[in-house]
């Protein structure tokens, strides 16, 4: 399991300039202490070490778009982790956490421009770390996000995201935002 510092040195050594660094850096660390803060309230059966490093690994696609659509930042992060030899249980961090998962379907039907397969959380962890990035954006300025919002905003994928997004928050509890923003 590579350490926090060494998966620093990846964002660092990915990113395109300082301040996407920052920008996607903050967002992975912030949705670290999301998770640690869902971990604490839960009983919920995951290796810790595993959920902080694919919080902090989740985004580090968003160096390759190079402007093409954000959709794609999760597989190119799969194939960024996987072209620095880290295993496949860390590359689906970053492929499998976009939105509440992407289907074949849901490929095909939007026609996303994504390579065809399935790309959903299978793993506690990968839910969890999926969960937790639902409350923090990296938008300007990057915010915190309730569940109420997110569910609003996935809404519009149809019914059956907000149904799968609904069982996350009976799972894992929703996070003490006013406690993170301090």
């Amino acid at each position: 399991m590579p350490s926090e510092d060494e998966i620093r040195a990846l964002h660092v050594r990915h990113a395109p300039d300082r301040d996407t660094f920052e920008l996607v850096w903050a967002h992975c660390v912030t949705v670290w202490r999301i998770a640690e803060q869902l971990l604490r309230q839960t009983a919920v059966d995951v290796d810790p070490a595993l959920v902080e490093a694919g919080c902090l690994l989740h985004d580090i696609g968003v160096y390759r778009l190079g402007g093409g659509p954000y959709i794609r930042h999760g597989v190119l992060g799969h194939e960024l982790l996987r072209g620095e030899g880290l295993p496949e249980a860390l590359c689906r961090f970053c492929s499998c956490h976009t939105g509440v998962g992407i289907t074949s379907e849901d490929i095909a039907g939007q026609g996303l421009p994504v390579p065809p397969g399935d790309y959903v959380a299978v793993s506690e962890e990968e839910r969890l770390v999926m969960y937790a990035d639902k409350f923090h954006t990296k938008s300007s300025p990057p915010r915190f996000v309730t569940a109420a919002e997110y569910r609003r905003d996935v809404a519009r994928f149809g019914a059956d995201k907000v149904v799968r997004f609904d069982a996350m928050v009976a799972r894992y509890g929703e996070p003490d935002l006013t406690a993170l923003r301090r």
